[in-house]
């Protein structure tokens, strides 16, 4: 493993602990010595790191903490190019224009020679022809996902009957063919997953609903049969 590498093993482990771990455990578990581990905090520290902690007591990374761009390799600058092509071709518009801004934005910072990589990236998403268009600004879905606010939606089922739901959404499911938007559906009293191509009409009345999104997500999953994660 060389030194950059190390490092960045070290910010991982160190990310990893919300309470001060040992310098030995940390030594151990990257193979190295103490003393070598204590060069590598110490340079951590240089390079703008908030460590806390010191020799007998253990340390901590405080959050906030910028990744240094020399330390991502070949494989994450290939996965994140890969994600930012799939959403591009898979999500809405303005995740779409999300994903190519924050990879412009990491692109700037790289150093030249894995700036070359991404830009010469040889892998790509296929084309999504399949997939149907919606009529709903998926925007608004997100971020009542993220703010627990309930929508108002008109929904046609596959033999066309519409129906008026207030829902309480908790996820989207990006697929090949179609988008799903995992939701408690106050109708049905139960969760329910819509077809976003089939949604007509959503409005936001702006109200909060009353579990929180973590609970309503682990209990989904149990419903789906999905570990925990």
């Amino acid at each position: 493993m060389s030194r950059p590498e190390r490092l960045l093993e070290l910010l991982q482990l160190l990310r990893r602990h919300r309470l001060p771990i040992s310098g030995k455990k940390l030594a151990d578990d990257l193979g190295i010595s103490v003393r070598t581990l204590y060069r590598d905090i110490a340079s951590l520290q240089a390079q703008g790191a908030m460590i806390e902690g010191e020799r007998g007591m253990g340390y901590i990374l405080q959050p906030g903490f910028m990744l240094p761009p020399l330390m991502f390799s070949d494989d994450e600058i290939e996965a994140l190019v890969l994600g930012s092509r799939w959403v591009s071709k898979r999500a809405d518009q303005q995740l779409a224009s999300a994903a190519s801004n924050a990879l412009a934005k990491i692109a700037a910072v790289l150093p030249k020679d894995l700036r070359d990589n991404m830009d010469n990236n040889a892998l790509f998403i296929g084309p999504n022809d399949a997939a149907r268009p919606e009529d709903i600004d998926l925007g608004l879905v997100r971020k009542a996902i993220r703010t627990r606010h309930k929508l108002s939606i008109t929904y046609s089922d596959q033999e066309g009957v519409e129906s008026r739901r207030t829902i309480w959404p908790i996820a989207i499911g990006f697929f090949e063919t179609s988008r799903l938007l995992v939701s408690w559906c106050e109708l049905r009293d139960d969760f329910r997953h819509f077809r976003t191509d089939r949604i007509s009409c959503l409005t936001w009345p702006g109200l909060h609903y009353p579990r929180s999104k973590q609970a309503l997500l682990k209990e989904w999953r149990k419903t789906q049969g999905i570990p925990a994660t």
